[in-house]
C-alpha cells in the first residue's frame, strides 16, 4: 500500500505521477496482494495450509492480470494514437504477472516439513515493481482515452459557440441553440465526472470554477443574443453578447487546462496557464507559512549562508504581497500603520537572529537563538493576524453598508424609464462598488488557507470585473428600446447574475472567516447531502435532461406570438415548475424541503392534465391524415404518464433512503412528462399554423394560433412571465438563477 500511497510508481521505462483517485484505487488490491506475497518472504512458511494460500495469491494475480490486459488491448484496438505505448504497456503486464505467479508456485514437502520451491525475495520485489509500473502504465493510457473523449465533447461545444456567434435569425439561433444545449449537457456530466475524480483539490475547485461559468453564463449567452438578433444596431447589445461569449470561452480554456494539466512523463505536453490567470501574485497566506517553515528549519540546524539567503528572499516575497493591503483606498490608516509597522518588526527581529546565529555558525543553536527564533515565529504570527483583520474587515463593511438587490431595482427601473442621465450615475456607483468588491476579493485570496478559497476568490474577482460593464451594458440597452421584453428580460438575468455573484462572495467571506477563527470549512447544507456520491450524481443527471427539456420548449413556444394562447400559457407554466424541481436537485430555488416538491409535482401534473384537454379540444379541429394521426398518438401518452407521476407523489415512505428513491422516482416521472409535453406542444403549433387554425379555449376568449413571420421572430413578442399554479409562480427571469446544466453540483 505504501506504493500506491506514494506520488510515483517506477516502471523500468518512465515515472508515472498518479494525478486521479480512480487509478490510486484501481492500484489498491493489486497492491494489496503484493503486500502479502512479498511479506511471506520475511518469515518461513510453517504449514502446508499456508503454502497453498501463497500458491493461490499467486495464480489470482496471474489470472487478474490477464483480465486486466485483455480490457487494456481491447481499448488499445479502438485507439490508434496509444495503441503501440498499451500494447507494450500490456506486454509488460503479462510477463510480470507471469513471472509473480513463477515465484510464488511453491509446494509443501511433507518429509522435510518446510516448503520447496522460488524462494527469491529480490527477483519477486523486482517483479511486483514491474508489474506495478506497467498496470499504472496502462491506467494513465486509458486515462488519455478519457481525456481525449471530454476534449472532443468540448471541441463540439466550441464549435456551436461559433456557430451561435455567427447566427443572423432567430430561427436559425433556437435550432443552433437546442444543439448547443445538448453538447453543453454531455459536457457537463463529463467535467463533472472529471472533477470527482481529481486527487488535487486546486484543480478540482478550478473545474469547478469553470463548470460554474459554463452553467450561468448560458443563460446569459441565451438572452444577449436574443438581445442582438432584434436590436442588431445597438452598440451596448453587442457589448454584452461578445463579453458574454468571451466568459464561455475562457471557461473553457479552463477546463483544457484542468484536463491537460499532466506532465510529460505521463505521455503528454501540459497545456500553458490560460491568460486570464496568468500574473496573480503570490497567496500571501502560503508566503508566511514557508517563511515561518524556514524559521524552524533554522532552529533546529543553525544559520548558514545557504538559509540566510532563504530567510530573507522568503520574508521579502511575503511582505512584497502586503502592498495590496496598504495600498487599497479601503484599508484604514490604523490597519494600514498597523501593517508598515509589524512587516518593519519583522524585518528588524530577522536580521538580529541571522546576526547571532552567523555569529556562532559552527555551533548548535544556544537558548538565545532560540528565543529569537521564537519572538520571530510570533511577531509573523501577529503579522497573520492582523492582514486576516485587515481583510475580513473590509469584506464585512462592504456587506453591512450596501445593498446590491436596491442599486439592481433602480437600475432596472431607470432602464424601463428610459432615462440614460439616470443610468449614467448609477454606472458610477456600481463601477466604485465593484471595484471595492474585486478589493476585498484580492485580499481575501491572500488570506485563504485553503486552496479552493484561493481558486473561488479569484474566479469572484474576474467575474465581478466582467459582470458589472454587463450589467450597464444591457441597462443601457433596455434605456435605448424600454418597450423591448427581450430587453428587459436580458437585463433581469444580468442583474440576477450580479446579485449571485455578490451572494457567493459573501459564502466565500464566511467560509475563509471560519477557516482564520479555526472553525472547519463551512459545508455547503443542501438537499443534495445524499447517502452515496453515486445517486448524488444520478439525481442531478435527471434534473439537467429535464432542465434541456425545458430549455428546448422554451425555445419552441418563444416563436409563437400570442402569449395567451391556452397550449402555450400552459406549457410555459409547466417549464416553470419543472424549473423549480431542477433548481431542487441543486440544493436551491423555492423548493427547501421534499415535502414542496412532491407538491410542486403533483400541481405540474394538474396543469397536465388541463393542457391535455386543451389540445383534444384543438384536435377536433385538425383535419383527418398524418399530422392528426401523429397529435393523436402523442396526446395518448399523457393520461398514462399523469396517473404513474401522481401514483409516485402518494406513495408513502419511511426513512432516509426511501424518501431519496421517492425524490429519484418523482423528478424521473416528471421528466418523461415534460418529455411527452413538449412533442406534444410541439406537433399542436405545427398543426395550427399548417391548416390555420383559429382556436377557442373558452366562449368567453379567442385565440389565433398563427406562426410569426421571421422578421419578428425575434422572442420579443413572447410573454416573459409566466404564473405557474402551485407552489412556485415562475417568471421567464427566474432562469437567470441557472441555466441548461448543474455544473456546481454534478461534482461533488
Amino acid at each position: 500500500m505504501a506504493a500506491c500511497e506514494g506520488k510515483f510508481l517506477d516502471h523500468p521505462k518512465q515515472t508515472f505521477e498518479i494525478r486521479t483517485k480512480s487509478i490510486e484505487q484501481t492500484l489498491v488490491p493489486l497492491v494489496s496482494q503484493i503486500t502479502t506475497l512479498v511479506n511471506h518472504k520475511e518469515r518461513p512458511v510453517t504449514t502446508a495450509k499456508t503454502c497453498r494460500a501463497i500458491v493461490r495469491v499467486g495464480q489470482a494475480t496471474s489470472l487478474a492480470v490477464q483480465r486486466f490486459v485483455t480490457v487494456g488491448e481491447a481499448i488499445a484496438d479502438e485507439n490508434p494514437e496509444i495503441r503501440q505505448s498499451m500494447y507494450d504497456a500490456c506486454r509488460d503486464a503479462n510477463v510480470a504477472g507471469s513471472g509473480i505467479a513463477k515465484l510464488t508456485d511453491i509446494r509443501w514437502d511433507e518429509p522435510s516439513s518446510r516448503a520447496v520451491g522460488p524462494a527469491d525475495k529480490v527477483a519477486l520485489i523486482k517483479a511486483a515493481r514491474s508489474l506495478l509500473g506497467a498496470i499504472t502504465h496502462v491506467l494513465v493510457l486509458a486515462d488519455k482515452v478519457v481525456i481525449k473523449q471530454l476534449l472532443q465533447v468540448q471541441d463540439k461545444v466550441a464549435s456551436s459557440l461559433d456557430r451561435l456567434e455567427q447566427v443572423t435569425n432567430f430561427t436559425e439561433f433556437v435550432n443552433v441553440f437546442s444543439q448547443f444545449g445538448q453538447e453543453m449537457v454531455e459536457l457537463a456530466h463529463l467535467t463533472g465526472d472529471r472533477q470527482n475524480d481529481l486527487k488535487d483539490e486546486k484543480r478540482r475547485a478550478q473545474m469547478g470554477v469553470a463548470r460554474s461559468v459554463l452553467e450561468k453564463g448560458t443563460m446569459m449567452l441565451l438572452t444577449s443574443c436574443k438581445t442582438c438578433l432584434r436590436h442588431p444596431e445597438c452598440a451596448s447589445a453587442r457589448r454584452n453578447k461578445d463579453g458574454v461569449f468571451r466568459q464561455l470561452r475562457q471557461a473553457m480554456e479552463l477546463v483544457r487546462f484542468v484536463v491537460r494539466d499532466s506532465p510529460r512523463a505521463n505521455g503528454g505536453d501540459a497545456d500553458t496557464m490560460p491568460s486570464f490567470l496568468e500574473g496573480n501574485p503570490a497567496c500571501l497566506h502560503a508566503a508566511l507559512r514557508h517563511f515561518e517553515d524556514l524559521i524552524e528549519i533554522t532552529q533546529m540546524a543553525g544559520v548558514s549562508g545557504k538559509t540566510q539567503e532563504q530567510l530573507t528572499s522568503g520574508l521579502e516575497a511575503a511582505l512584497e504581497s502586503t502592498q495590496d493591503f496598504t495600498d487599497s483606498a479601503y484599508t484604514s490608516h490604523e490597519r494600514r500603520e498597523r501593517i508598515l509597522l509589524l512587516s518593519e518588526t519583522l524585518r528588524s527581529q530577522l536580521a538580529a537572529m541571522l546576526q547571532t546565529g552567523l555569529a556562532r555558525e559552527n555551533e548548535m543553536p544556544g537558548a538565545e537563538f532560540a528565543a529569537m527564533a521564537l519572538r520571530l515565529q510570533q511577531t509573523s504570527q501577529e503579522f497573520r493576524k492582523e492582514l486576516q483583520d485587515t481583510a475580513l474587515e473590509q469584506a464585512n463593511d462592504i456587506f453591512s453598508s450596501s445593498s446590491d438587490v436596491e442599486m439592481v431595482a433602480r437600475m432596472k427601473s431607470a432602464g424601463l424609464a428610459g432615462d440614460l442621465d439616470k443610468i449614467d450615475e448609477l454606472t458610477v456607483q456600481i463601477c466604485e462598488h465593484s471595484e471595492q468588491l474585486q478589493e476585498a476579493c484580492k485580499l481575501l485570496r491572500h488570506i485563504a488557507a485553503a486552496e479552493p478559497l484561493v481558486v473561488a476568490a479569484e474566479h469572484a474577482e474576474n467575474n465581478l470585473q466582467t459582470l458589472g460593464p454587463q450589467v450597464i451594458s444591457a441597462a443601457q440597452t433596455l434605456c435605448t428600446h424600454p418597450s423591448s421584453k427581450i430587453a428587459k428580460e436580458n437585463l433581469d438575468i444580468f442583474c440576477d447574475s450580479w446579485e449571485m455573484q455578490v451572494n457567493d462572495l459573501s459564502m466565500l467571506v464566511k467560509e475563509t472567516t471560519d477557516i482564520c477563527r479555526g472553525r472547519t470549512m463551512a459545508e455547503k447544507q443542501t438537499y443534495m447531502s445524499l447517502p452515496r456520491p453515486g445517486e448524488q450524481a444520478k439525481i442531478v443527471k435527471l434534473g439537467l435532461e429535464m432542465k434541456l427539456i425545458t430549455s428546448e420548449m422554451d425555445a419552441e413556444t418563444e416563436k409563437w406570438e400570442e402569449a395567451e394562447n391556452d397550449v402555450v400559457k400552459r406549457a410555459k407554466n409547466m417549464s416553470s415548475m419543472a424549473f423549480s424541481m431542477y433548481l431542487f436537485t441543486r440544493g436551491e430555488g423555492p423548493l427547501k424541503t421534499t415535502q414542496d416538491l412532491f407538491t410542486q409535482a403533483a400541481y405540474f401534473a394538474e396543469e397536465a392534465n388541463k393542457l391535455h384537454k386543451s389540445v383534444r379540444e384543438f384536435l377536433y379541429q385538425v383535419p383527418s391524415g398524418g399530422h392528426k394521426n401523429e397529435l393523436q398518438s402523442y396526446l395518448d401518452t399523457v393520461p398514462p404518464l399523469i396517473q404513474q407521476l401522481l401514483f409516485t407523489i402518494k406513495s408513502p415512505t419511511i426513512g432516509k433512503a426511501a424518501t431519496f428513491n421517492k425524490v429519484d422516482s418523482v423528478i424521473q416521472e416528471t421528466k418523461n412528462l415534460m418529455n411527452a409535453i413538449a412533442k406534444l406542444v410541439t406537433t399542436c403549433l405545427i398543426c395550427a399554423t399548417k391548416y390555420s387554425i383559429d382556436y377557442r379555449s373558452s366562449p368567453h376568449m379567442a385565440h389565433r394560433w398563427r406562426h410569426q413571420s421571421p422578421m419578428a421572430s425575434n422572442g420579443d413578442d413572447a410573454s416573459t412571465s409566466s404564473e405557474a399554479s402551485g407552489v412556485v409562480r415562475s417568471a421567464s427571469a427566474q432562469k437567470a438563477l441557472h441555466s441548461l446544466s448543474g455544473y456546481s453540483d454534478v461534482l461533488q
